[in-house]
């Protein structure tokens, strides 16, 4: 599955799939033995030969033409992200296995992320957590340095319960790593992470046949937290300069609703003991405000 021979076949196979002939507006006659689209359905509708399409996705042909690519685009009803994966793979050039390259967290970004008051880490083009501070660990416990989102999600139940549907969740993530990783599919660090999710988790290895492919981009984000109950976040995806796919993850609320009011709660849940005896002795101190006139 990973390291595929023929990543262009696999993925318009997968993606002929999902597109029902309902869809392709072609008509429905007779019992249909194979799910989504006929190879010849989507030669005719992308004009070209049934056998020239069976050629590519069997891997005899691997120089289609930008025309061509476009034409089964538009039938196999890809968006952009989808459209450019398609035609990063298929004008990509074999290349010799790379050794796995260390992804490094600039200095500058490390200080960033720990003094930022909210909760924000680090994220690599595996979607290894390279750093993150406390209120993103409070957050998620498993947003330290070290996990991976994706065996996170997928292989661990305290994190599938910080999601109310942590399956459409998974699917996000799945489609946002085959877009970050794109064509590198020769990388040791991909084969090996691709290939443990496929055998620990049917999920992961049914959502990787579907080749979805999604950016890394802003979204908004419900949790389940165990401390403060329903919590609704705006995610934003900040690409680091100087780096080869690494991203700032922030989270935050929209000021002055019930959501801001519990992240701060968190927020003070994880304070330092002799910060918050501080802030007490302070309030204590100030005592209350009375009008000078009275």
């Amino acid at each position: 599955m990973a390291g595929e021979s023929n990543p262009l076949g696999a993925f318009l196979r997968a993606r002929r799939e999902l597109v029902t002939p309902e869809q392709a507006g072609v008509p429905v006659v007779g019992v249909r033995r194979v799910p989504g689209l006929r190879r010849e359905e989507v030669a005719m509708l992308a004009g070209i030969s049934a056998d020239y399409y069976l050629r590519l996705e069997r891997g005899r042909d691997r120089s289609p033409s930008v025309q061509v690519l476009e034409s089964l685009a538009r039938v196999l009803r890809l968006d952009d992200s989808a459209r450019e994966y398609l035609l990063g793979i298929a004008m990509d050039k074999p290349r010799r296995p790379r050794r796995p390259r260390k992804e490094t967290v600039p200095p500058s970004t490390a200080k960033l992320v720990a003094t930022l008051p909210l909760p924000a880490f680090i994220e690599g083009r595996y979607l290894d957590v390279l750093a993150a501070n406390p209120l993103a660990t409070a957050l998620s416990p498993r947003l330290v340095a070290g996990a991976n989102r994706l065996r996170d999600v997928f292989l661990d139940p305290t994190e599938q319960a910080l999601w109310p549907d942590w399956e459409a969740a998974a699917a996000a993530l799945v489609a946002s790593f085959r877009g970050a990783v794109g064509t590198d599919t020769d990388d040791p660090r991909f084969i090996e992470l691709v290939g443990e999710l496929s055998l620990a988790s049917p999920l992961f290895r049914q959502l990787w046949a579907r080749h979805d492919v999604r950016p890394r981009a802003a979204a908004v984000v419900p949790f389940l937290h165990p401390l403060v109950g329903d919590l609704c976040l705006n995610r934003e995806k900040l690409h680091i300069s100087g780096t080869d796919g690494i991203l700032l993850v922030i989270y935050h609320p929209d000021a002055g609703t019930a959501d801001a009011d519990k992240l701060a709660l968190l927020a003070s849940a994880i304070m330092p003991p002799h910060i918050a005896a501080a802030g007490d002795s302070h309030d204590k101190r100030s005592g209350p405000v009375t009008d000078a006139r009275q």
